[in-house]
């Protein structure tokens, strides 16, 4: 007997929740939830210039959600390279905009893969069978003292310097983490910028995620979870369920 497989067509259930925060004037977070691609960038650098470069990072992102070629994480990374060359001119141009930069977190399904993207601290978790994986490693000093055994992970969440970034778009050098995840339906996906996951702890984000069957529920909570703590800075959440 001949046996015929289908080929798995992923995409995302994707819903989005943003909030300025109970401190700051302006929301520098930018987003995007589309079919395919998801990502998460928070800008850094002032206003206005972190907004200006987290929005270059979608602008140059988001068209990937119609991407139909057979390298996802080559167009994945080749854009991320386009958006922080795009960050040095911008930055080139206007000494007001001099240092800006800014995170990214992004997701880009194909066929039965999920390509990943990373730099900075925005965050990508993952919940399969009611438990919750921190897929990306942040970017920052306080992870590596972590990575170091210097820190417990309970530590670096009060840690003074724990916003600093080791590497973010900023029109320099930069070294992306790429990966393909092997994911399928049911499985949900958070990403979120450290708005979040500085104030709202692991275990609350992963009882939200379980309680909330509706993407756009569970992220709206998230942010309300935030603002709750205080919300000190900008947050933003996409929930997205795996569906094939």
């Amino acid at each position: 007997m001949i046996r015929h497989y289908r080929r798995m067509n992923l995409h995302f259930r994707a819903a989005l929740a943003t909030d300025v925060g109970l401190i700051r004037a302006k929301n520098e977070d930018s987003a995007f939830a589309g079919d395919r691609l998801i990502l998460v960038a928070d800008g850094m650098g002032g206003m206005p210039a972190g907004e200006f470069a987290s929005d270059i990072v979608v602008r140059r992102m988001s068209g990937l959600d119609e991407y139909d070629g057979d390298k996802p994480i080559d167009a994945l990374v080749t854009a991320v390279e386009a958006a922080n060359d795009e960050i040095a001119t911008a930055a080139e141009a206007d000494p007001e905009r001099v240092g800006m930069g800014t995170t990214v977190t992004a997701m880009l399904a194909f066929e039965d893969q999920i390509a990943l993207v990373h730099v900075g601290d925005s965050r990508a978790y993952l919940l399969r069978d009611g438990e919750l994986v921190q897929v990306t490693a942040d970017d920052t000093y306080v992870q590596m003292l972590v990575d170091r055994g210097e820190l417990t992970r309970a530590e670096a969440r009060n840690h003074p310097q724990r916003a600093l970034v080791t590497q973010a778009l900023q029109g320099g050098p930069m070294d992306p983490y790429s990966a393909v995840l092997l994911l399928a339906a049911p499985d949900r996906v958070l990403i979120c910028s450290d708005g979040l996951s500085d104030y709202v702890d692991d275990d609350d984000i992963a009882a939200t995620l379980r309680a909330c069957p509706d993407p756009q529920q569970a992220a709206d909570q998230l942010v309300k979870l935030t603002l709750a703590a205080g919300a000190p800075d900008n947050v933003t959440a996409i929930v997205a369920d795996l569906a094939d």
